[in-house]
């Protein structure tokens, strides 16, 4: 009988747990990281070379370095060589969980859209 890894199993359903969210959103939660973060969404699967990346947001190799280690260490962002290249793209499955992870039973299953007579009573006369 084979084990089900729980932490295999929320990766490949895209559930996110609590632990996940909080390093996600810590690692988000930095100027630089947040850029080259939503560079790479830009990006598309295929990802972007480091130098790009340097070059495109004027960080210095050694910076972009450390704020990658941090997201990659997140989960939210994926390396791959390429000959001399080293290619960063981002984990669209672990951006996904995230928002689904944050929706997550949004409204306690209300419409998020408010109706015309609350928005009528909460502007002030």
């Amino acid at each position: 009988m084979t084990r089900l890894d729980t932490g295999e199993y929320f990766y490949i359903c895209g559930i996110m747990d609590t632990g996940a969210a909080v390093r996600s959103l810590a690692a988000l939660a930095q100027g630089s990281r947040l850029a080259v973060f939503r560079l790479l969404i830009q990006a598309g699967p295929d990802g972007l070379p480091a130098g790009v990346i340097t070059e495109h947001l004027g960080l210095p190799a050694s910076t972009l370095s450390f704020h990658v280690k941090t997201l990659c260490h997140a989960g939210l962002v994926e390396s791959r060589q390429e000959g001399r290249f080293i290619y960063y793209s981002a984990s669209f499955a672990a951006m996904n969980a995230l928002i689904a992870f944050l929706g997550e039973n949004c409204c306690g299953g209300k419409s998020c859209t408010p109706n015309a007579a609350a928005s009528r009573r909460r502007k002030l006369p």
